[in-house]
Order: structure tokens, then C-alpha cells, then sequence
């Protein structure tokens, strides 16, 4: 168990996530006080990477739900296996026709059948989902709810009660109390605005693309083969298509997996030839292609050359 933000700090270097001081505070706070972290900021940032970065870093298992519009409770905390009960049904359908022939009334077969319904809605035929799990492993764990933005406010206001208290109730089984509590990060791309009620229950953490500084050593850490020169050039290149009017801008995972292409490549430097056929590797949209291509090859973008971008640095683009 870390006893500071220093420690949380080093334990999340040594899975190779490079953690700002503001990261790593927040993150201490919300173990120590064991409160949910809500983790909001653009895509492709870290904040996913986070929690399973902390997930290895302490040596508990990661349990993820990620959700999607539509999602509901079935599907996030548990199903009752009816495939399996009616197999059983089947099975035992002999023992059940005994102990209602010998019933003497319609009441007494109905108590009878009543006094069985513990048989097939008990533990072995619940199919426990993502919530469930993490309420009720033996073991502490990570919960991570990954972009809650993306579920409806109904199934975040049904969140709320199992936030707070970590606890769940099924009506054939009575309430189930988390053994462990779980460490609960939330993720949010910031789609849509969030309730009140769920971030007054978390800390709240807003991670931005990192500096260029910072982006150098997540690449260096992720990429140890790439050499000092072609990973300033290429952190130098994704900081300022970031600030051109995309659709998406790069992530930091882009960025990564553009530091290894280049690798794979054999680059010594970012020329003409390479960004051209690289390109999508970092963009994902046509348009964003072109609007990079006229910008970084042709000059025709005055944001490349304003030195108060992030980062404070530019690049000569090719005439």
C-alpha cells in the first residue's frame, strides 16, 4: 500500500505511465478517503491507461464496465441464467411432480413449490456482471466504469446509490455488501455534462494532453528504442496538429503508436516522404489529412509558426 503521492508516483512510473503531480495527488486522495475518482478530459489522454496502470501497480485484478447508450442495469449487475434453470427444471422434473402429487390442495402445492424457489434463485444460477463482481470479489480490486458519458442519466442516477453505499440489492437474494470497497475510477470524454449528485460522490481529476515535456517521457518510456532526436520531432509534430481545427485531434496512444511506426521504419528523422505516408497514423479523418498536409507541408497555417503554443515550440514547414 503506498503511504504518499510520491509512492503513487513511482509505483505508476514503474508500469510505464508517466503521472503529472496532479495526477498522483488525486489519486492518493480518492484511495486514502475511498472515494470514486471521475477522470474527465479528451480522448486518448490516459485516463482508461490510468486505472489499469494502477490495477498492476497494486496487484489487484481490474474489472471494467464500459458503457454505451442503452446500457441498463441487467447488463451492468447481474442476469438470472434461464437457460440453465429450465435445464434444471428438466432434470428434476421427476422430484418436482413427487412433492406436488403429495400435496392434498391447490395452497398446500403452492407452498410446497414456493418453499423450492431457493433452489433455482440462489448463487448458481446468477450471472454476475461488472458491478456485481467488484461488490462482491474476495479481493480488493479496481473497478473501472469507463466513459460514463456514453450511458443514459438513467443508468448514472442508478449508479449513484451503489457509489455510495457499495451495496446491492437483489429481491431473491436480500442485499449484498461489498467485501472489499472497491478502488472505483470513472472515466468521461466529456460528451455530455455529468450530474451534479455523481461528481459530488467522486474526486474529480480533468487530464489534459500532456506538456511537451511530459509527452517526451511517455514516449520514451513506451518506445525505449527511439532515439532522443526522433522523439522530440515526432512529440513536436502531434503538439502542434493539436492545435489546428480537427476533428480529432491525435491522442497520446497516437502518439505512441506514430513513435513506433517511425521505429519500425528505420526513420533517423521526420522528412517530407515519412510524414506523408505516416500521416494516418496519428489522423483518422480525410479531412484532418488534408488540413495537416496544406499546414505541416505547404507553410499555409500561421498556428505552426506561433512559438505560445503548447509546449512553446514550432515547426519549419516544408515549402
Amino acid at each position: 500500500m503506498v503511504n504518499n503521492v510520491a509512492e503513487v508516483q513511482k509505483a505508476l512510473a514503474f508500469q510505464n505511465y508517466i503521472a503529472t503531480d496532479e495526477i498522483a495527488t488525486v489519486l492518493f486522495l480518492a484511495t486514502q478517503l475511498g472515494k470514486p475518482l471521475l477522470a474527465e478530459g479528451p480522448a486518448g489522454v490516459g485516463k482508461t491507461e490510468l486505472a489499469k496502470s494502477w490495477a498492476k501497480a497494486t496487484g489487484m485484478p481490474l474489472i471494467r464496465l464500459q458503457c454505451y447508450e442503452g446500457l441498463d442495469e441487467s447488463k451492468a449487475l447481474y442476469e438470472w441464467e434461464y437457460a440453465k434453470q429450465m435445464l434444471y427444471t428438466q432434470l428434476l422434473r421427476d422430484k418436482l411432480s413427487q412433492i406436488l402429487t403429495e400435496a392434498e390442495t391447490l395452497t398446500a402445492a403452492a407452498d410446497r413449490l414456493s418453499a423450492e424457489e431457493n433452489v433455482f434463485f440462489s448463487e448458481r444460477f446468477l450471472l454476475a456482471r461488472p458491478l456485481l463482481k467488484a461488490v462482491t470479489s474476495d479481493e480488493p480490486v479496481v473497478l473501472l466504469i469507463d466513459e460514463i458519458d456514453r450511458a443514459d442519466a438513467e443508468f448514472e442516477a442508478f449508479l449513484l446509490e451503489i457509489l455510495s453505499d457499495f451495496q446491492i440489492s437483489i429481491p431473491e437474494l436480500g442485499t449484498i455488501e461489498a467485501k472489499h470497497r472497491p478502488t472505483v475510477v470513472l472515466t468521461s470524454n466529456n460528451t455530455r455534462e455529468l450530474s451534479e449528485a455523481l461528481k459530488r460522490r467522486c474526486l474529480y481529476l480533468f487530464v489534459d494532453y500532456p506538456t511537451f515535456e511530459a509527452e517526451m517521457g511517455i514516449v520514451k518510456s513506451r518506445v525505449p528504442e527511439i532515439s532522443d532526436q526522433l522523439a522530440a520531432q515526432a512529440v513536436e509534430y502531434v503538439q502542434n496538429l493539436r492545435g489546428l481545427d480537427l476533428k480529432k485531434n491525435p491522442s497520446v496512444s497516437e502518439t505512441i503508436d506514430w513513435a513506433k511506426a517511425l521505429v519500425m521504419l528505420n526513420a533517423n528523422a521526420i522528412d517530407k516522404p515519412v510524414l506523408e505516408t505516416t500521416l494516418t497514423v496519428l489522423l483518422k479523418h480525410e479531412s484532418d489529412v488534408q488540413k495537416a498536409r496544406r499546414a505541416l507541408l505547404r507553410g499555409q497555417s500561421s498556428d505552426l509558426d506561433d512559438p505560445r503554443r503548447r509546449g512553446g515550440r514550432n515547426i519549419r514547414p516544408w515549402n
